[in-house]
Protein backbone atom coordinates (compact mmCIF):
# COMPACT_ATOMS: atom_id res chain seq x y z
CA UNK A 1 0.00 0.00 0.00
CA UNK A 2 1.76 2.92 -1.35
CA UNK A 3 1.79 5.88 1.90
CA UNK A 4 -0.71 8.96 1.58
CA UNK A 5 -0.33 11.85 2.46
CA UNK A 6 -3.21 13.15 5.12
CA UNK A 7 -4.45 16.45 7.30
CA UNK A 8 -5.63 16.18 10.94
CA UNK A 9 -9.09 19.02 11.45
CA UNK A 10 -8.78 19.69 14.97
CA UNK A 11 -5.63 18.45 15.31
CA UNK A 12 -5.04 20.00 19.14
CA UNK A 13 -8.19 18.14 20.78
CA UNK A 14 -8.33 15.22 22.76
CA UNK A 15 -9.62 13.11 19.60
CA UNK A 16 -6.83 15.30 17.38
CA UNK A 17 -4.42 14.17 19.87
CA UNK A 18 -5.28 10.74 19.67
CA UNK A 19 -5.00 11.09 15.79
CA UNK A 20 -1.29 12.63 16.00
CA UNK A 21 -0.65 9.40 18.10
CA UNK A 22 -1.85 6.43 16.21
CA UNK A 23 -0.94 8.09 12.60
CA UNK A 24 2.90 8.92 13.71
CA UNK A 25 4.03 5.49 12.74
CA UNK A 26 1.51 4.63 10.13
CA UNK A 27 2.56 2.52 7.95
CA UNK A 28 -0.06 3.85 4.84
CA UNK A 29 -0.56 7.34 5.83
CA UNK A 30 1.53 10.45 6.27
CA UNK A 31 0.56 13.54 8.85
CA UNK A 32 1.69 16.65 6.27
CA UNK A 33 -1.54 19.13 7.54
CA UNK A 34 -2.74 19.78 10.68
CA UNK A 35 -5.16 22.43 11.64
CA UNK A 36 -6.66 24.20 14.62
CA UNK A 37 -9.04 27.07 15.42
CA UNK A 38 -8.02 30.89 14.59
CA UNK A 39 -6.26 31.76 17.98
CA UNK A 40 -4.04 28.58 17.26
CA UNK A 41 -3.68 29.07 13.37
CA UNK A 42 0.27 30.20 12.54
CA UNK A 43 1.55 28.78 15.60
CA UNK A 44 3.85 25.64 16.20
CA UNK A 45 1.80 22.65 17.22
CA UNK A 46 3.94 22.67 20.39
CA UNK A 47 2.82 25.81 21.25
CA UNK A 48 -0.55 25.70 20.85
CA UNK A 49 -1.78 22.00 22.42
CA UNK A 50 -1.63 20.86 25.98
CA UNK A 51 -0.42 17.37 24.88
CA UNK A 52 -2.15 15.15 27.33
CA UNK A 53 -1.26 11.50 26.01
CA UNK A 54 1.18 9.39 27.91
CA UNK A 55 3.62 8.90 24.67
CA UNK A 56 5.24 11.50 23.99
CA UNK A 57 4.35 14.59 21.10
CA UNK A 58 6.20 13.51 17.96
CA UNK A 59 8.86 15.96 17.70
CA UNK A 60 8.26 16.31 13.75
CA UNK A 61 4.43 17.56 15.19
CA UNK A 62 5.91 19.21 17.35
CA UNK A 63 7.67 21.88 14.77
CA UNK A 64 4.51 21.79 12.14
CA UNK A 65 2.77 25.17 12.05
CA UNK A 66 -0.64 24.70 12.55
CA UNK A 67 -2.58 26.02 9.37
CA UNK A 68 -6.24 27.77 9.19
CA UNK A 69 -9.35 25.52 9.26
CA UNK A 70 -10.58 26.47 6.03
CA UNK A 71 -9.62 24.69 2.97
CA UNK A 72 -9.53 27.92 1.41
CA UNK A 73 -6.95 29.93 3.77
CA UNK A 74 -4.50 26.87 3.19
CA UNK A 75 -0.80 28.23 3.12
CA UNK A 76 0.46 24.83 2.43
CA UNK A 77 -0.63 21.86 -0.05
CA UNK A 78 -3.95 20.54 1.43
CA UNK A 79 -3.95 17.01 1.28
CA UNK A 80 -6.83 15.12 -0.21
CA UNK A 81 -7.42 12.79 3.24
CA UNK A 82 -9.26 14.48 6.15
CA UNK A 83 -9.29 13.33 9.22
CA UNK A 84 -11.75 15.25 11.43
CA UNK A 85 -12.11 15.96 15.22
CA UNK A 86 -14.52 18.81 15.06
CA UNK A 87 -17.78 19.57 17.37
CA UNK A 88 -20.53 18.64 15.74
CA UNK A 89 -21.56 22.38 15.25
CA UNK A 90 -18.50 22.87 13.72
CA UNK A 91 -18.07 20.51 11.75
CA UNK A 92 -21.40 20.85 9.74
CA UNK A 93 -19.72 23.99 8.13
CA UNK A 94 -16.53 22.91 7.94
CA UNK A 95 -16.82 19.35 6.43
CA UNK A 96 -18.79 20.02 3.54
CA UNK A 97 -16.26 22.63 2.71
CA UNK A 98 -13.36 20.35 2.26
CA UNK A 99 -15.34 17.49 0.74
CA UNK A 100 -16.29 20.26 -1.98
CA UNK A 101 -12.47 20.87 -2.05
CA UNK A 102 -11.91 18.05 -3.36
CA UNK A 103 -11.18 15.89 0.04
CA UNK A 104 -11.86 12.71 1.46
CA UNK A 105 -13.04 13.83 5.03
CA UNK A 106 -13.17 10.79 7.33
CA UNK A 107 -15.03 12.14 10.19
CA UNK A 108 -15.79 11.66 14.21
CA UNK A 109 -18.51 14.31 14.25
CA UNK A 110 -21.50 13.85 14.29
CA UNK A 111 -22.68 16.05 12.71
CA UNK A 112 -23.68 14.15 9.22
CA UNK A 113 -23.87 10.60 10.64
CA UNK A 114 -27.73 10.13 9.93
CA UNK A 115 -27.55 12.08 6.72
CA UNK A 116 -28.99 9.85 3.93
CA UNK A 117 -26.13 9.66 1.52
CA UNK A 118 -23.51 9.31 4.17
CA UNK A 119 -21.65 6.53 5.66
CA UNK A 120 -21.87 5.60 8.89
CA UNK A 121 -19.06 2.91 9.15
CA UNK A 122 -18.03 0.23 11.46
CA UNK A 123 -15.41 -1.77 9.13
CA UNK A 124 -15.80 -5.22 10.29
CA UNK A 125 -19.92 -4.50 10.69
CA UNK A 126 -21.35 -2.45 7.47
CA UNK A 127 -18.40 -1.92 4.77
CA UNK A 128 -20.58 -2.57 1.96
CA UNK A 129 -22.68 0.47 3.03
CA UNK A 130 -19.36 2.57 2.00
CA UNK A 131 -20.82 2.34 -2.15
CA UNK A 132 -23.57 5.06 -0.76
CA UNK A 133 -20.70 7.89 -0.30
CA UNK A 134 -20.85 7.58 -4.58
CA UNK A 135 -24.20 8.84 -3.92
CA UNK A 136 -22.51 12.18 -2.42
CA UNK A 137 -22.82 15.51 -4.44
CA UNK A 138 -19.46 16.58 -4.16
CA UNK A 139 -18.18 12.78 -5.19
CA UNK A 140 -19.46 13.83 -8.62
CA UNK A 141 -18.35 17.07 -9.13
CA UNK A 142 -14.74 17.18 -7.02
CA UNK A 143 -14.38 13.64 -5.96
CA UNK A 144 -14.24 14.87 -1.93
CA UNK A 145 -16.71 13.00 0.23
CA UNK A 146 -17.90 12.07 3.94
CA UNK A 147 -17.61 8.97 5.62
CA UNK A 148 -18.34 8.83 9.59
CA UNK A 149 -17.37 6.89 12.08
CA UNK A 150 -20.14 6.28 14.62
CA UNK A 151 -20.88 7.48 18.42
CA UNK A 152 -18.15 5.84 21.05
CA UNK A 153 -20.55 4.21 23.04
CA UNK A 154 -22.83 2.51 19.65
CA UNK A 155 -18.94 1.28 18.57
CA UNK A 156 -18.35 -0.42 21.57
CA UNK A 157 -21.57 -2.11 21.57
CA UNK A 158 -22.24 -2.85 17.86
CA UNK A 159 -19.42 -5.04 17.33
CA UNK A 160 -20.72 -7.51 19.73
CA UNK A 161 -24.28 -7.34 18.76
CA UNK A 162 -22.94 -7.93 15.17
CA UNK A 163 -22.10 -11.56 15.02
CA UNK A 164 -25.78 -12.21 17.54
CA UNK A 165 -27.77 -10.17 14.72
CA UNK A 166 -26.61 -12.27 12.11
CA UNK A 167 -26.84 -15.79 13.66
CA UNK A 168 -30.30 -15.04 15.89
CA UNK A 169 -31.54 -11.65 15.22
CA UNK A 170 -32.26 -8.84 17.49
CA UNK A 171 -35.74 -7.39 18.93
CA UNK A 172 -34.61 -5.49 21.61
CA UNK A 173 -31.82 -3.75 23.44
CA UNK A 174 -31.63 -2.30 27.03
CA UNK A 175 -28.20 -0.41 27.24
CA UNK A 176 -26.63 1.77 30.29
CA UNK A 177 -23.32 3.09 29.56
CA UNK A 178 -21.17 4.03 32.42
CA UNK A 179 -18.49 6.78 30.30
CA UNK A 180 -15.27 8.25 30.78
CA UNK A 181 -14.54 11.55 31.22
CA UNK A 182 -11.85 11.91 27.83
CA UNK A 183 -14.93 11.36 26.24
CA UNK A 184 -16.05 15.01 27.38
CA UNK A 185 -13.16 16.86 25.92
CA UNK A 186 -10.13 18.89 27.40
CA UNK A 187 -11.31 20.59 29.97
CA UNK A 188 -14.01 19.00 29.84
CA UNK A 189 -15.91 17.84 32.97
CA UNK A 190 -15.37 19.94 35.96
CA UNK A 191 -13.25 18.00 39.10
CA UNK A 192 -15.99 19.08 41.14
CA UNK A 193 -18.88 17.75 39.18
CA UNK A 194 -17.54 14.65 38.83
CA UNK A 195 -15.10 13.44 41.45
CA UNK A 196 -16.91 11.27 43.55
CA UNK A 197 -19.79 11.34 41.51
CA UNK A 198 -21.78 10.12 38.37
CA UNK A 199 -23.90 12.76 36.05
CA UNK A 200 -26.62 10.84 34.66
CA UNK A 201 -26.79 13.21 31.18
CA UNK A 202 -24.57 13.75 28.98
CA UNK A 203 -26.28 15.87 26.36
CA UNK A 204 -27.79 13.73 22.83
CA UNK A 205 -26.07 10.96 24.19
CA UNK A 206 -29.06 8.59 24.23
CA UNK A 207 -30.75 9.55 20.93
CA UNK A 208 -27.25 9.06 19.22
CA UNK A 209 -26.91 5.31 20.34
CA UNK A 210 -30.65 4.34 20.11
CA UNK A 211 -30.28 5.64 16.24
CA UNK A 212 -27.00 4.65 15.16
CA UNK A 213 -27.45 1.28 16.16
CA UNK A 214 -30.28 0.96 14.11
CA UNK A 215 -28.81 2.58 10.53
CA UNK A 216 -25.33 0.18 11.78
CA UNK A 217 -27.17 -3.00 11.82
CA UNK A 218 -29.35 -2.27 9.03
CA UNK A 219 -29.21 -2.46 5.30
CA UNK A 220 -28.34 0.10 2.04
CA UNK A 221 -28.89 0.35 -0.90
CA UNK A 222 -26.11 2.46 -3.69
CA UNK A 223 -28.56 5.38 -2.42
CA UNK A 224 -29.69 4.85 0.98
CA UNK A 225 -29.95 3.21 3.93
CA UNK A 226 -32.76 1.14 5.56
CA UNK A 227 -32.51 1.07 9.31
CA UNK A 228 -32.52 -2.84 11.36
CA UNK A 229 -35.98 -3.38 13.26
CA UNK A 230 -34.03 -2.94 16.48
CA UNK A 231 -35.99 -1.39 19.52
CA UNK A 232 -33.40 1.01 21.93
CA UNK A 233 -33.29 2.24 24.77
CA UNK A 234 -30.59 4.08 26.69
CA UNK A 235 -29.14 5.38 29.73
CA UNK A 236 -26.01 7.07 29.46
CA UNK A 237 -24.02 8.03 32.21
CA UNK A 238 -20.45 10.54 32.71
CA UNK A 239 -18.35 8.61 35.69
CA UNK A 240 -14.77 9.61 37.15
CA UNK A 241 -12.84 7.26 34.62
CA UNK A 242 -10.26 8.55 32.92
CA UNK A 243 -10.53 6.18 29.49
CA UNK A 244 -13.22 3.58 28.58
CA UNK A 245 -16.78 3.34 28.11
CA UNK A 246 -18.60 0.51 30.44
CA UNK A 247 -22.17 -0.88 29.06
CA UNK A 248 -24.16 -2.82 30.60
CA UNK A 249 -26.67 -4.48 27.85
CA UNK A 250 -29.59 -6.71 28.06
CA UNK A 251 -30.57 -8.13 24.79
CA UNK A 252 -33.91 -9.84 23.27
CA UNK A 253 -33.68 -12.30 20.16
CA UNK A 254 -35.56 -13.36 17.73
CA UNK A 255 -34.35 -17.01 18.21
CA UNK A 256 -32.95 -18.94 20.97
CA UNK A 257 -30.04 -19.24 21.82
CA UNK A 258 -27.69 -21.09 24.40
CA UNK A 259 -24.86 -19.37 26.51
CA UNK A 260 -22.22 -21.43 24.31
CA UNK A 261 -23.78 -20.61 21.18
CA UNK A 262 -23.74 -17.03 21.71
CA UNK A 263 -19.85 -17.35 23.29
CA UNK A 264 -19.03 -18.98 19.76
CA UNK A 265 -20.49 -16.41 17.75
CA UNK A 266 -18.04 -14.05 19.57
CA UNK A 267 -15.37 -16.03 19.53
CA UNK A 268 -15.92 -16.48 15.48
CA UNK A 269 -16.33 -13.15 14.64
CA UNK A 270 -12.89 -12.13 12.45
CA UNK A 271 -14.47 -10.71 9.41
CA UNK A 272 -11.56 -8.83 8.50
CA UNK A 273 -9.05 -11.71 9.06
CA UNK A 274 -11.43 -15.18 8.59
CA UNK A 275 -14.67 -14.40 6.00
CA UNK A 276 -16.29 -11.72 4.03
CA UNK A 277 -13.28 -9.33 3.22
CA UNK A 278 -10.77 -12.21 3.80
CA UNK A 279 -7.40 -11.15 4.06
CA UNK A 280 -6.82 -7.09 4.16
CA UNK A 281 -5.04 -7.77 7.27
CA UNK A 282 -5.62 -3.45 7.95
CA UNK A 283 -3.36 -2.21 9.90
CA UNK A 284 -5.28 -1.10 12.24
CA UNK A 285 -7.86 -3.86 12.24
CA UNK A 286 -7.69 -6.34 15.88
CA UNK A 287 -7.72 -10.16 14.31
CA UNK A 288 -10.47 -10.33 17.47
CA UNK A 289 -12.68 -7.50 17.51
CA UNK A 290 -14.49 -9.28 20.06
CA UNK A 291 -12.86 -10.75 22.90
CA UNK A 292 -14.82 -12.78 25.86
CA UNK A 293 -13.12 -12.61 29.11
CA UNK A 294 -14.90 -15.44 31.46
CA UNK A 295 -13.71 -13.73 35.06
CA UNK A 296 -16.66 -12.42 36.65
CA UNK A 297 -14.72 -9.58 37.86
CA UNK A 298 -14.46 -8.43 34.28
CA UNK A 299 -14.19 -6.22 31.83
CA UNK A 300 -12.58 -3.52 34.03
CA UNK A 301 -11.27 -0.38 32.65
CA UNK A 302 -7.77 -0.58 34.12
CA UNK A 303 -7.07 -4.51 33.12
CA UNK A 304 -8.97 -4.42 29.95
CA UNK A 305 -8.86 -0.86 28.04
CA UNK A 306 -5.76 -1.95 25.53
CA UNK A 307 -7.53 -5.38 24.41
CA UNK A 308 -6.17 -5.51 20.79
CA UNK A 309 -4.11 -1.75 21.00
CA UNK A 310 -7.10 0.00 22.03
CA UNK A 311 -9.82 -1.41 19.17
CA UNK A 312 -10.98 -4.64 20.80
CA UNK A 313 -14.13 -4.86 22.76
CA UNK A 314 -13.87 -6.84 25.96
CA UNK A 315 -17.19 -8.54 26.79
CA UNK A 316 -18.00 -10.23 30.04
CA UNK A 317 -20.69 -11.87 32.44
CA UNK A 318 -23.01 -13.46 29.76
CA UNK A 319 -25.51 -14.35 32.18
CA UNK A 320 -29.49 -15.00 31.54
CA UNK A 321 -31.76 -11.91 31.82
CA UNK A 322 -35.13 -12.16 33.72
CA UNK A 323 -36.89 -9.50 31.26
CA UNK A 324 -35.50 -10.61 28.12
CA UNK A 325 -32.56 -13.26 27.65
CA UNK A 326 -29.43 -12.31 27.69
CA UNK A 327 -27.61 -9.83 29.79
CA UNK A 328 -23.74 -8.59 29.57
CA UNK A 329 -20.88 -6.03 30.06
CA UNK A 330 -18.95 -4.81 27.65
CA UNK A 331 -15.60 -2.47 27.40
CA UNK A 332 -14.17 -0.47 25.08
CA UNK A 333 -11.46 2.41 24.36
CA UNK A 334 -13.59 5.57 23.89
CA UNK A 335 -10.86 7.44 22.39
CA UNK A 336 -9.10 4.90 20.10
CA UNK A 337 -11.84 1.82 18.88
CA UNK A 338 -14.35 4.88 19.53
CA UNK A 339 -12.98 7.73 17.85
CA UNK A 340 -9.66 8.42 16.25
CA UNK A 341 -8.78 4.56 15.58
CA UNK A 342 -12.26 3.94 14.27
CA UNK A 343 -11.93 6.69 11.71
CA UNK A 344 -8.38 5.52 10.69
CA UNK A 345 -9.70 1.92 10.36
CA UNK A 346 -12.23 3.28 7.78
CA UNK A 347 -9.52 5.68 6.09
CA UNK A 348 -7.66 2.16 5.69
CA UNK A 349 -10.69 0.16 4.33
CA UNK A 350 -11.59 3.33 1.76
CA UNK A 351 -7.69 2.52 0.85
CA UNK A 352 -7.99 -0.82 0.28
CA UNK A 353 -11.58 -0.37 -1.92
CA UNK A 354 -9.77 2.18 -3.81
CA UNK A 355 -12.15 4.97 -2.42
CA UNK A 356 -8.65 7.00 -1.65
CA UNK A 357 -7.63 7.36 -5.17
CA UNK A 358 -8.33 10.55 -6.58
CA UNK A 359 -6.90 10.49 -10.19
CA UNK A 360 -9.66 11.64 -11.97
CA UNK A 361 -10.41 14.30 -9.67
CA UNK A 362 -7.90 16.77 -9.94
CA UNK A 363 -7.82 19.23 -7.43
CA UNK A 364 -10.72 22.64 -6.98
CA UNK A 365 -9.00 25.48 -7.56
CA UNK A 366 -11.03 27.80 -4.80
CA UNK A 367 -13.73 29.81 -5.95
CA UNK A 368 -15.75 27.05 -7.79
CA UNK A 369 -18.73 25.95 -6.62
CA UNK A 370 -20.11 22.35 -6.15
CA UNK A 371 -23.33 21.34 -4.25
CA UNK A 372 -22.72 20.39 -0.69
CA UNK A 373 -24.23 18.02 2.17
CA UNK A 374 -27.48 19.18 3.79
CA UNK A 375 -26.95 17.71 7.78
CA UNK A 376 -30.18 15.93 9.07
Amino acid sequence: MERRNVGILGATGMVGQRFIQLLADHPWFNITWIAASDRSAGKPYAEACKWKLDTPLPARIAQMILQPNTPEACTTELPRIIFAALDADIARDLEPRFATAGCAVISNSSAFRMTPDVPLVIPEVNADHLAVLEAQATRRTSGGYIVTNPNCSAIGLVLPLKPLEELFGIEKLFVTTMQAISGAGYPGVASLDILGNVVPYIKNEEEKLEEEVAKLLGTASTTAFQPAPIAVSAHCNRVAVIDGHTECVSIKLRKPATRDQILAAWADFQPLHGKGLNGLHLPSAPIFPVEYNADDTRPQPRLDLMRGHGMTTTVGRLRPCALFDWKFTLLSHNTIRGAAGAAILNAEILAVLGKLDFRDFPPMKFGQTAEVLVPA
